[in-house]
């Protein structure tokens, strides 16, 4: 299987310098989200101490015309620290530092969602709401072969490989388990993972996360994840549907819920949340890619555990509509839907801003309201 020439490198002797001491100066790895919406960007500047809050992070700049945000004639885009993280690969007191990226003349980037976002959660922060993202991914060789499937075949049908044990079901645990372990020295709210249906294919979970925190987190969450692909010499696919055929494409199902739905008799919160959602698909199929619904086409066909992207549906413990309610939320009359139309590329921020202003703010029609 095809691995990246930079994995060959020796581990051990990078080692010896990676325990050299820092003295009192701080690494600080600045991280963003790139032009296409999906990509991310990082880059590395010394501290002189370190940062104790977002507050202690000066602003950056880089190339805009190198990250498909920018044209040569007006190039440079300003990195504005918005959360921080422990950094897992060097270690305390080195930090992950998630920025939002600004143009020449200060207005949001394109791909800047959070900054939307962020306006949103705060004028609804009273309602306390609380997400939880399950990010599908599929490992690949850097050939884009799926990891551990034959050179020239297909492995054996779908069936036992999700939540499966075994070397003949279980296809990279090695990177799942690093990828587990970073995030919770992170500080990322990484709550499980698990082998999916598809070999090579797995999923985390991250939550619950109120507001903002659901964005920062995922996003923080697939920046480690490639990373420690990298490591090991291999790519973390975000395709939606990696492998044409017989094989479950990928999503990023999205759990939400309110202090209201989660309380007695929430059930009527939840329900009155869907049907607003059911009158609003389109809008939401738009901001659950990065390109405005042509990924989840691919996905959503109304097999594999999907629903069709041209009709909205909702069931109780359903796996093939748009909104699943859980059995026990069913049973217990409180708790939190799954929207399970996101694709695995979604923008974190997009998808919970679209929620928030469809189930919260009670917007209807095709366009978002522009507060």
């Amino acid at each position: 299987m095809a691995t990246s020439a930079s994995s060959s490198l020796s581990k051990a002797v990078k080692q010896q310098y990676m325990e050299l001491p820092q003295g009192d100066k701080v690494q600080a790895m600045y991280i963003w989200i790139d032009g296409t919406g999906e990509g991310l960007r990082c880059k590395t500047r010394t501290l002189d101490s370190e940062p104790k809050s977002i507050e202690d992070l000066p602003e950056w700049n880089f190339d805009g015309s190198s990250t498909y945000q920018a044209e040569d004639s007006n190039s440079d885009m300003y990195l504005i620290p918005a959360a921080m993280f422990r950094d897992p690969f060097r270690k305390d007191p080195n930090k992950l530092v998630l920025c939002e990226v600004l143009k020449y003349n200060r207005k949001p980037a394109e791909t800047n969602l959070r900054i939307t976002c962020k306006k949103l959660m705060d004028m609804v922060a009273d309602q306390h709401p609380w997400f939880g993202m399950e990010q599908e991914y599929t490992i690949l060789g850097t050939d884009g072969h799926p990891f551990g499937w034959p050179s020239n075949g297909f492995p054996g049908p779908q069936g036992p490989y999700y939540c499966g044990v075994g070397a003949d079901k279980a296809y990279g645990r090695d990177i799942v388990e690093a990828h587990y372990r970073a995030c919770l020295y992170a500080g990322v709210q990484i709550c499980g993972t698990n082998a999916e249906v598809m070999p090579a294919q797995w999923e985390f979970q991250v939550g619950p996360c109120e507001g903002i925190n659901m964005g920062d987190h995922l996003w923080a969450a697939r920046f480690i994840l490639h990373r420690v692909c990298e490591d090991f010499g291999v790519v973390a696919s975000f395709d939606p549907k990696p492998i044409p055929g017989n094989w479950n494409g990928a999503g990023c199902h999205t759990n939400f819920s309110t202090k209201e739905m989660r309380e007695e008799g929430g059930l009527k919160a939840i329900e009155e949340s869907i049907e607003r959602l059911g009158k609003r698909h389109r809008y939401h199929i738009r901001a659950y890619d990065p390109k405005g619904g042509l990924d989840n086409a691919r996905r959503l066909t109304g097999h594999h555990e999907t629903s069709n992207i041209n009709e909205f549906s909702a069931g109780v413990a359903n796996r093939g509509a748009s909104i699943r309610i859980p059995r026990s939320v069913g049973q217990e009359k409180k708790g939190y839907f799954e929207d399970r139309r996101p694709s695995v590329n979604c923008d974190p921020y997009g998808v919970t801003e679209a929620l928030i202003r469809t189930c919260l703010l009670g917007e209807e029609g095709d366009e978002p309201t522009d507060y």
